[in-house]
């Protein structure tokens, strides 16, 4: 169908590709800076008197947003299929912008209590409804109007526009910050990043507003062969079932926690465990993301020549074997100190009842007091059994723990971070690491970037290939949101607990490992080699899937 429209000229696909790319940078945009301003949201919306709750609970308010990109993508799967392309995501941005601009305009909890708390979850609930409909629909409408033959490299522009978002997220924080006193950015400057999405949306609308409807859509709906319920038909279409599954779990799932990884664990390692300073860590992601977007269009155009299915494999195999070397790498350049300090004076913590619970404000026993205190100042322990309660840094250095300031527990995590650099050489304080330092830690997070880029760069394309035309709004959007949205949405929330219980900063890459070892199997088993080739019945319903 799609061969028999009209092809775009080369300025047509100029504006396909700049609108649909514009706004979906301002939108992920608008959905990364809540993850970007993580800290200062915490203390503004989520008060606990628990650093760690606190982290969590802002991490769960990240994870709502993605947990509604489903539904999000039911219903703009459903409109998009039904009524358009083109003005569905004029809705999905226009949701995203002022729910975003109400973040920034929603008093904090000590002006209005439990409801800021509230309203800033209902507001990510309306972000995440709409960006489950905003990828689905760009991507789409550039697959469906560029030439088959580039379809990969055109639709990586999207691809790279995710990160674009994030990037540009950065950006706009350090400039705020730089404009400005620390003390009128905690007070009330740190809104301004959120206030300014109402502009983006304006320029996104303005250049959206531009764009004429998908060709490929246009002809079925003078076919008059439009899908009357796309929703009940992606899952009753002939061979859509395993299409979907192999979507999910060998797609979405997988190159969703890679990306995650690279960025956000990435940037929450660096000014969390390893005590980087938060701009140089902000400086040098964002640096290293923005070269990165690079390798998503040469992954997009290389799965033009290749096909789509083997950078994807390759992606998720050397992710396996890099992707701890990497972080390791990256922790031993951002603060050599506190990491050589770690390997050589081991904390030890030994005694009875030794239980942490992240979510709760204050552990019951006094064992749980000190290890939630060694959680939050990022040091990691090794947990052993004992009558009675001890920690040992090195060899044998016991700390006085009689005089432990239990009962305060802000003096208790001064106490223990003078105790520990006493006896450990442990150096808490924020770090810039040396020029030579910060070009290793560039690397390890291009070596992320690019693994991201393999198995992210060339998905628009595919999906938009691997589903019928009537229902591809629908068939990709679904399966894409609940992999992005659940596996990868709860990633920081996920890694998060796991690193506070075990008090180990590597530990939480253990899930990205896991989700990324069950996607390799996953696309092996249903992704079909060869070159890139459009979607078609007697292709798609025998037992390969269309890649």
């Amino acid at each position: 169908m799609a061969a028999s429209q009209p092809q775009p000229s080369a300025s047509d696909i100029r504006l396909i590709i700049a609108a649909s790319s514009a706004g979906t940078i301002f939108e992920w945009y608008d959905f990364f800076i809540y993850g970007t301003l993580a800290a200062i949201i915490g203390k503004a919306f989520f008060p606990a008197g628990n650093e760690t709750l606190q982290l969590l609970l802002v991490w769960a308010g990240f994870a709502v947003g993605f947990g509604f990109r489903p539904l999000g993508a039911v219903l703009f799967g459903f409109l998009g299929d039904r009524l358009g392309r083109k003005y569905t995501f004029l809705v999905t941005v226009t949701l995203m912008g002022i729910a975003t601009a109400g973040v920034g305009l929603t008093p904090s909890a000590a002006s209005i209590g439990i409801a800021a708390p509230v309203i800033i979850i209902l507001l990510r609930v309306i972000q995440g409804l709409a960006l489950g409909g905003e990828y689905g629909g760009a991507a789409i409408y550039v697959a469906e109007h560029v030439p088959f033959e580039k379809r990969g490299f055109y639709t990586s522009f999207i691809q790279a526009s995710v990160v674009g978002g994030f990037v540009f997220s950065l950006i706009v924080v350090l400039l705020c910050k730089a404009s400005m006193s620390e003390d009128v950015w905690n007070a009330w400057g740190w809104r301004i990043p959120f206030i300014l999405s109402l502009g983006l949306l304006a320029i996104s609308l303005w250049m959206r507003l531009k764009l004429s409807e998908s060709p490929v859509f246009q002809a079925m709906k003078d076919e008059g062969s439009l899908a009357a319920n796309p929703f009940v038909e992606s899952f009753t279409y002939p061979g859509n079932r395993k299409r979907l599954f192999v979507a999910l779990f060998g797609i979405a799932a997988g190159l969703t926690v890679i990306w995650y990884t690279a960025m956000f664990s990435g940037l929450s390692f660096l000014k969390g465990a390893m005590r980087m300073s938060d701009t140089a860590a902000e400086l040098v992601v964002g640096f290293s993301a923005a070269i990165g977007m690079i390798f998503y269009l040469i992954a997009g155009r290389f799965s033009d020549r290749v096909g789509r299915r083997k950078p994807i494999l390759w992606g998720y195999a050397l992710t396996l074997l890099m992707l701890f070397p990497t972080f390791w790498l990256m922790g031993n350049a951002a603060n050599p100190a506190l990491a050589a300090a770690a390997k050589d004076y081991p904390v030890a913590v030994s005694g009875p009842d030794c239980h942490y619970n992240p979510f709760a404000q204050e552990q019951k026993s006094d064992c749980g007091k000190l290890l939630g205190d060694l959680a939050a100042l990022g040091v990691p322990y090794d947990l052993r059994a004992a009558p009675t309660l001890g920690v040992t840094v090195g060899a044998g250095t016991a700390l006085p723990m009689e005089s432990y300031a239990w009962a305060d527990k802000a003096a208790r995590g001064k106490q223990l971070g003078e105790w520990l650099k006493q006896a450990g050489h442990y150096d808490l304080a924020k770090q810039t690491p040396p020029a030579a330092n910060i070009a290793v830690i560039i690397l390890a997070l291009l070596v992320l970037m690019a693994l991201s880029a393999a198995t992210y760069g060339p998905v628009a394309a595919l999906l938009a290939e691997m589903f019928p035309p009537r229902i591809r709004y629908s068939s990709m959007s679904i399966p894409y949101h609940i992999g992005t949205g659940y596996f990868g949405g709860f990633l920081p929330l996920i890694a998060s607990y796991v690193v506070a219980r075990t008090g180990n900063p590597y530990s939480g890459l253990w899930y990205t490992w896991g989700v990324v070892a069950v996607s390799l199997v996953v696309a092996w088993w249903g992704l079909r080699g060869g070159a890139p080739e459009e979607f078609r019945d007697d292709v798609a319903t025998g037992d390969a899937v269309a890649a």
